[in-house]
């Protein structure tokens, strides 16, 4: 597995993203056991990125990650989130709270969970307009100091919070939604990123798994799945949608590779700062995700999947949380 630096902090150039292992995807699908030998499988194929977050489950991803690397710390780079839950009496639970106060709540849970002295990068999850970036990455910053993390990350930041953060503290990496479907970030998250010299972390490079082609119905997802009420999946969309699948089929078919690989080596092919973070609870599509990291797409072939047009639908049915 090949090598990129997010601002100084090495990493595989293709982590893993856990939260489905224990969340919103899941249902009643979990398999901790499978979980696990998905995550012991990623450190065998040189991925040392791991992604989670305490919201996840809430908790239990921290925890089963926490199990799955007991011993092997020192192979792993771990990010996870805080900002999505306040630990603060009276605050509500479920609510965007990045006083520092809960930062300073937060970390030692996620600490404990994760079997780990340090966090190699611990983001903010969602910006609070309640709390002043500049007070809560104050706070982090006071954690680096103190040993507790090691940098400090941003996800969903608009251009100012990214700035306004980074005078105060420097921010090792941004992580926005970013692929073939959500593109986003190119007109002023990526140039703002590369001219403060951050790395970036996308997240859902594999449209929530629709660009794999493994997904023909949204019946087919568990009742319990998130995705039945993301706009892209829901009502006419899905169908209208599939138009983007075919594209990346065609070329997957030209280049020997999986859909998902394709997907995958687009995303790679945008630079040699950010890491994707594809979400896999087994060991199978693992070891396909990780074929991506061989694939080199002709320019032609590059060509035909940037000119793919946007999804029909928004990323999210509350799209309040992101910061603007």
């Amino acid at each position: 597995m090949k090598q990129v630096s997010l601002a100084g902090l090495d990493v595989s150039r293709l982590g893993l993203g856990c939260m489905g292992m224990s969340a919103f995807y899941t249902g009643a699908n979990a398999d901790e056991a499978e979980s696990i030998r998905t995550i012991h499988r990623a450190l065998e194929l040189g991925v040392t990125l791991f992604d989670t977050a305490e919201i996840y489950g809430p908790y239990s991803n921290e925890e089963l990650l926490g199990r799955a690397l007991a011993g092997r710390r020192a192979d792993a780079v771990i990010a996870t989130k805080f900002g999505q839950l306040s630990h603060r009496g009276g605050d509500g639970g479920r609510t965007l709270d990045s006083h520092p106060d809960n930062v300073r709540a937060a970390v030692e849970g996620s600490l404990k969970r994760l079997g780990t002295d340090h966090i190699d990068l611990y983001y903010q999850h969602r910006v609070d307009p309640k709390v002043a970036i500049e007070d809560t990455v104050g706070a982090l910053a006071d954690l680096v100091q103190a040993g507790k993390i090691r940098h400090i990350g941003l996800s969903e930041a608009a251009p100012a919070t990214i700035r306004r953060a980074h005078a105060v503290h420097p921010i090792t990496a941004v992580q926005s939604e970013y692929s073939l479907w959500t593109r986003d970030p190119e007109a002023e998250v990526l140039p703002t990123l590369r001219a403060l010299g951050i790395g970036f972390v996308p997240y859902s490079p594999l449209g929530r798994g629709f660009l794999t082609g493994a997904i023909s119905s949204v019946d087919e997802l568990d009742a319990g799945d998130s995705r039945r009420g993301n706009p892209r999946f829901a009502g006419g969309n899905f169908d209208r949608n599939l138009r983007i699948v075919a594209e990346v089929r065609a070329v997957a078919a030209e280049a020997g590779a999986t859909p998902a690989q394709v997907a995958l080596a687009w995303v790679l092919a945008r630079g040699d700062d950010l890491a994707p973070i594809p979400g896999t609870k087994r060991v199978s599509r693992l070891e396909e995700n990780v074929g991506a990291d061989a694939l080199v797409l002709s320019g032609d072939q590059m060509a035909r999947l940037s000119a793919i047009e946007p999804p029909v639908g928004a990323r999210y049915a509350d799209m309040t949380t992101i910061d603007r």
